[in-house]
C-alpha cells in the first residue's frame, strides 16, 4: 500500500510520494518490498494514489530474480483496504498486504506460518511502544473470543482502540502496517468504496468473529511519517546494521553514530547525523542530529533537521526545521518551522 501523501512530511513529499522519501538513500517503499521477496514472495502489486507515476517508474526495478511487481493507480483515493479490493480477481490465496510508509524488520515468513498454525483468517505484525496513547492499540487474548491480557506479545485479537488515553490503554502493543489475510477477508470490504483495514475491516471481521491473530516482531519498526521519526529510522538503521537484513549503503559510520556517505565531502563538523550521497559540508558548518539528504551543498548550521534533496543552503540557520528539495538560499534562518 503506496497511496499516502505524506502532509506531516511536506515539503519533502512536495517532488514525491511518501513512500518514495529516501532512508539511508533507499526509498521507504524498499524496506516492505525486501522483507516480502525474502520471505520467497514472488508477485507483488503496489497499490497508489498520490504521485503514482514516480512509484512505478521505480517498481519496475523489482522485476528481476523471477519477482513479478507492478503498480496498479487509483484514479480515486480508496483507502487502505479498498484499494486492495480493486485487486480481488487476482487474489486466488492468501496475500501479504504492507504499509509502504514504514521501516521494519518484518519477518514474513515466520508470520505466515503463525498464521497457519492459528487458522487465522486475519494475522497481524504488531509493536511493542512506551506510549500507546499515539496509536490504535491490540488486545490479546491466549484463546480467541477471552479476556484482554496486557502482558501478551503474541496471541487472539479480541479488541481495538484508536488513540486511547492513559487510563483507557489496556496494552501497549500496535498494528505495525502489516498482514496475513485470507482472500474471503477481501471479499468482505465493500466494492467501488473507500476502506480503511484498521477502522473498519478488521472490527468488522473481529465482529462477525472470524479469528485474528497477532505477533510481535523484533528489530526495528518506524512509521516515517514525521520528520522526527524519519531521523531516528535512519539512526537505527545505522546502529543496527550488523543485525538487520538490509542493505547499507557506502560510506563510514562515525562513533557517534553519524553516517557520511562515501561519495559526500565532509570539512565541517558533523554529529549524529547522516549525509548523503554527493553532498558538501563545509568547513564552518556544524551538523548535528539532522539529515542532508542526496545532492546537497550545505553551508551553516542544522540542528534537528531534515534538509532535502539537490539544495545549495549558504549561512542558514536551521533548528527543528524541514527544507524541501532544490531550495537554493543564503542566510535563511528557521526555528520550528518549513520551508518553502
Amino acid at each position: 500500500m503506496a497511496g499516502g501523501r505524506g502532509t506531516r512530511l511536506m515539503p519533502l513529499t512536495n517532488n514525491r510520494p511518501k513512500p518514495m522519501v529516501p532512508v539511508l538513500g533507499r526509498p521507504v517503499l524498499d524496506y516492505v518490498k525486501d522483507a516480502m521477496v525474502g520471505a520467497g514472495l514472488k508477485q507483488i502489486v503496489v497499490t497508489t494514489g498520490y504521485k503514482g507515476k514516480e512509484i512505478s517508474s521505480h517498481v519496475e526495478s523489482w522485476n528481476q530474480n523471477d519477482v513479478v511487481a507492478w503498480v496498479n493507480q487509483e484514479s480515486t483515493p480508496m483507502g487502505t483496504a479498498g484499494s486492495v479490493r480493486l485487486l480481488m480477481q487476482e487474489i486466488e490465496e492468501t496475500i501479504v498486504v504492507g504499509s509502504g510508509d514504514s521501516v521494519a524488520s518484518f519477518d514474513v515468513m515466520d508470520l505466515i506460518e503463525t498464521h497457519k498454525k492459528h487458522q487465522a483468517a486475519v494475522t497481524m505484525a504488531i509493536w511493542e511502544v512506551e506510549d500507546p496513547t499515539e496509536y490504535g492499540i491490540v488486545g490479546l487474548s491466549d484463546t480467541q473470543g477471552g479476556r484482554v491480557d496486557g502482558t501478551l506479545k503474541e496471541g487472539f485479537i479480541v479488541k481495538f482502540k484508536e488513540k486511547p488515553s492513559a487510563e483507557e490503554a489496556f496494552s501497549r502493543v500496535i498494528n505495525a502496517g502489516l498482514y496475513i489475510i485470507e482472500p474471503h477477508v477481501i471479499e468482505m470490504i465493500p466494492e467501488g468504496e473507500k476502506y480503511d483495514f484498521s477502522k473498519q475491516l478488521f472490527p468488522m471481521v473481529l465482529e462477525a468473529g472470524l479469528p485474528m491473530y497477532a505477533k510481535t516482531i523484533d528489530g526495528i519498526w518506524f512509521d516515517v511519517g514525521h520528520p522526527l521519526e524519519l531521523l531516528k529510522a535512519q539512526k537505527a538503521l545505522i546502529q543496527n546494521k550488523d543485525k538487520l537484513p538490509f542493505p547499507m549503503p557506502s560510506g563510514r559510520v562515525l562513533d557517534d553514530g553519524s553516517f557520511i556517505s562515501s561519495t559526500a565531502e565532509v570539512r565541517g563538523q558533523v554529529f549524529s547525523s547522516v549525509i548523503s550521497g554527493d553532498c558538501v559540508i563545509t568547513e564552518n558548518s556544524v551538523v548535528k542530529n539532522s539529515l542532508i539528504m542526496q545532492g546537497t551543498i550545505f553551508d551553516g548550521v542544522a540542528e534537528t533537521s531534515v534538509v532535502g534533496e539537490n539544495c545549495k543552503l549558504k549561512g542558514v540557520d536551521l533548528h527543528d526545521a524541514v527544507i524541501g528539495d532544490f531550495v537554493n538560499e543564503t542566510s535563511l534562518k528557521i526555528r520550528m518551522g518549513k520551508y518553502p
